[in-house]
């Protein structure tokens, strides 16, 4: 363990996340059979698996979009089901996906505002009038995306529109509406997919930075096993909904049952 990793180790906290026997079903197809797993605060904790073995959906789990048949998961303690996503969010925790749904047509600086919406206490009309309180609370919230911008060194771009940007530029943005919610947890869905490797080095930087600086908790989806041996704390495999594997990078390298899923080789 180097010693970035081992004075990160020593901030983290206790669970934070407990999900607890989750199962979920598409019809006949299981997506999800009986995984459990815990999040520690201040932790980054990874989920690897094949194509096909859950992680996405687990994501899908955690932050509303599916409500599973079986199996319940606990948040800062407390049980929660049936949440949509904007509940979620609400509560704290934030999501990056695969595939960007960014406003192409709008510039940075807009697309990271609009993750403060949630953050926001006028209403629509008043927001689109720039009147009184709503001007002032603009103008609070424009600080606060400035200060994203700053942090991930997208200064020069704030005014492009973001369907201009090259991919890892986007990827960077998406990750800043994230963070824009001010998440306690942060859920990122392959964030390095299609990236080069001079791209993906910078994005490990930004993702440890943010564990670090805003002491968020990042639950990470992500193919690439260097980046995930280097970067995560404690990593969970799953292989065809179910889990297989979960400790230290060390510990699944090590797990035969992860080699022959996943790894292919040993390491």
């Amino acid at each position: 363990m180097t010693g970035e990793s081992s004075a990160r180790a020593g901030r983290i906290g206790e669970v934070i996340l407990a999900v607890e026997g989750v199962s979920l079903a598409f019809g006949g197809v299981k997506a999800l059979s009986g995984v459990s797993f815990d999040v520690r605060e201040h932790e980054v904790r990874a989920i690897i698996g094949p194509n096909g073995a859950g992680k996405s959906s687990m994501l899908n789990v955690i932050n509303g979009v599916y409500h599973p048949q079986e199996g319940t998961i606990h948040y800062q303690g407390r049980e929660y089901h049936d949440m949509d996503p904007h509940e979620v969010a609400l509560s704290g925790i934030a999501r990056t996906f695969q595939s960007l749904a960014l406003f192409k047509g709008m510039s940075v600086l807009d697309n990271i505002m609009s993750g403060r919406n949630l953050k926001m206490r006028s209403n629509i009309l008043l927001q689109a009038m720039r009147l009184g309180p709503a001007l002032r609370e603009e103008i609070e919230h424009r600080e606060v995306v400035e200060g994203i911008i700053d942090f991930l060194e997208i200064q020069a771009y704030r005014k492009t529109q973001v369907g201009r940007l090259p991919y890892g530029l986007q990827k960077r943005v998406d990750l800043a509406r994230a963070l824009a919610m001010e998440p306690r947890i942060l859920l990122l869905d392959e964030p390095m997919a299609g990236m080069n490797m001079e791209e993906k080095q910078d994005m490990c930087r930004f993702i440890l930075d943010v564990n670090d600086q805003f002491g968020t908790t990042i639950v990470l989806i992500e193919h690439d096993m260097s980046v995930v041996m280097d970067i995560s704390d404690r990593v969970v495999v799953l292989d065809y909904g179910k889990k297989i594997g979960d400790g230290s990078p060390d510990e699944v390298r090590a797990n035969q049952a992860v080699v022959d899923a996943y790894l292919g080789v040993s390491h």
